[in-house]
This record gives structure tokens, sequence and C-alpha cells, in this order.
């Protein structure tokens, strides 16, 4: 496949010399999908918000490290934390869009999408003064019922996307989706896309550099995955983190077990995690990685 003008060839980046993404899906805690059975929506604005300190120490954790790095924002919090995006932009970030209330396009309509995506990247765009060119779908529900939505994406005016998870999993996943970042022809023009990363073992593509993985499994594989990716295979790998990941002090809901396990096990050692990892590997923001700047 030819790459177009402007976007970087990652297949020719020296392997001594890769940058990954760094990303951060702007929420707070009571957004995620697995709690939506337990909170309602409309009690979002009364619920305590911790999104904007968690996110600033983010800032902070990725400025002592001199790491750019792009922050999906979601619409709901750009509309209520305006200086919060910012002061994301202000410290060379990019900002990107993460939707405008978290539900993920498998219970939406492509006019109910559109609108999604025009009602976020408005609130973004006229907050930062310049145009919003990446998006990452809540609980990556670009999935195989819902790849219409890069159709919507590149009408839209988005560049690239950040949604597909190459893995078997049972609320999301693409499993025979490609592994690295590649370009997506659809219809008169093209949208970049940039999945999560995985490592290939055992002839499957696993999770191991983000969310919930990066919490509950060992750093040692954690690691691994990472030098296998950047090292043995010379490509990029695309970290992401939650603000509420950082956060371990944060209320506690009734949920299932399993929730409970995905959302809370775990969030005391994310940042000593992230430290780790910004010291020993090269991130850099989604635009910078895919030559997008």
């Amino acid at each position: 496949m030819s790459v177009p003008e402007g976007v970087v060839d990652l297949r020719d980046q020296p392997r001594s010399d890769v940058v990954s993404a760094f990303s951060v899906d702007v929420e707070d805690y009571f957004h995620v999908e697995a709690f939506r059975h337990v909170v309602d929506p409309g009690d979002w604005g009364s619920m305590e918000q911790r999104v904007e300190p968690n996110t600033r120490r983010l800032l902070g954790l990725l400025n002592e490290f001199d790491v750019k790095a792009t922050f999906f924002v979601l619409g709901w919090v750009a509309e209520r934390r305006p200086d919060l995006v910012k002061d994301i932009l202000e410290a060379g970030h990019e900002v990107g869009i993460h939707g405008y209330d978290h539900r993920p396009i498998t219970v939406m309509t492509p006019s109910g999408f559109r609108e999604d995506i025009r009602r976020a990247k408005g609130i973004v765009e006229d907050i930062t003064g310049q145009p919003v060119l990446g998006y990452r779908a809540p609980t990556y529900s670009v999935v195989k019922d819902t790849l219409w939505a890069l159709d919507v994406m590149l009408e839209e005016g988005l560049r690239y996307d950040s949604s597909i998870f190459p893995i078997v999993h049972d609320r999301y996943g693409i499993p025979d989706a490609q592994r690295y970042p590649w370009v997506e022809e659809r219809g008169e023009g093209h949208l970049v896309e940039f999945p999560i990363s995985t490592v290939r073992l055992l002839g499957r593509n696993l999770p191991f550099v983000g969310g919930g993985y990066l919490r509950l499994l060992p750093m040692r594989y954690v690691r691994w995955g990472m030098r296998r990716v950047t090292g043995a295979e010379g490509r990029p790998t695309m970290l992401y983190v939650h603000p509420w990941e950082i956060d371990p002090g944060q209320p506690v809901l009734e949920v299932g077990r399993l929730a409970r396990i995905r959302h809370y096990h775990g969030l005391g050692r994310v940042e000593d995690r992230l430290r780790k990892l910004l010291r020993e590997f090269r991130f850099g923001t989604v635009r910078s990685v895919l030559g997008l700047d």
C-alpha cells in the first residue's frame, strides 16, 4: 500500500529511534462503561469530580520527563473544564476527542455518531482555536459492525483514529486487524488508524501496555512487550492511561466482582509504572509519531 503524502512510513523508521505514542483518555471515574448500569449519566454532575486534579498530575509527570502526549478529551469534561483543556494545549500536548458522553459507537446510529463527533469536536475546537485531528472511541468500540464510523470520522474532518484493538475481548476488538498503524482508504479519502498495541505470542495478539492491562499484568511482561515491539519489530506502541488510574483514593462504587477487579485493582502502582516506562522508552504525541505535524 502506498503511503499518502505527509504521512510517515513507519516501516522505514530506524529500530534504534522508535518513538511510541503516549495517550490519555480524559474522563472521570464515573464515566466508564462498566459503571453505566449503576450510575445514571443524569447524576454525573452531582458526583465528586476528580478528573481535573488527576489530569494535572499526569501533566506534571509528563513535564518531569519532557514528554508530549495526546489527550483524548471527553466533550462532557471539556465543556465543564475549559481551562484544563487550554492548559493541556499550552503545555505543548495534542488535544483530541473521546466523544461527548462516553457512549460506545455500538449503541449509536451513523447519524447519532456524527452528532456526537460534531458536538465534542466543536466544544474542543472552540476552546483551543485549533482543528482536532484525532479521535478515540469510548470502550474501543470501532469493531467489525461499526467500521462505518471511519467514514463519518473522515467526513467530519478527522485525520486519524485510535479505536481499534486487535484482540479477542468480551466488549471490543477486531482480532484480525493489523497490529501497526496503517492508512485506511475510505472512498475519496484516507484515515490513518493507530491501533491499540498488542504483542504476538503463541499465535494470538495479546495486550500489554495500557489501562487495566498496565495495572493488572506483571511489569516484566509489559517491559518485554515494549522492547519486543519497539526493538525487535521496530514499530511504535500506543500507551494509554486514564486520569482515574492514578487515583487510588477515588470513591468505590457498588459493582460486580469482575467490574471491581477491572476498575480498581492496581490503581496504586500505575504512576510508578509510568515513570519506569518514561525512563526506558521514548514517547511523543500521536500526531508526531504519525508525521501529521
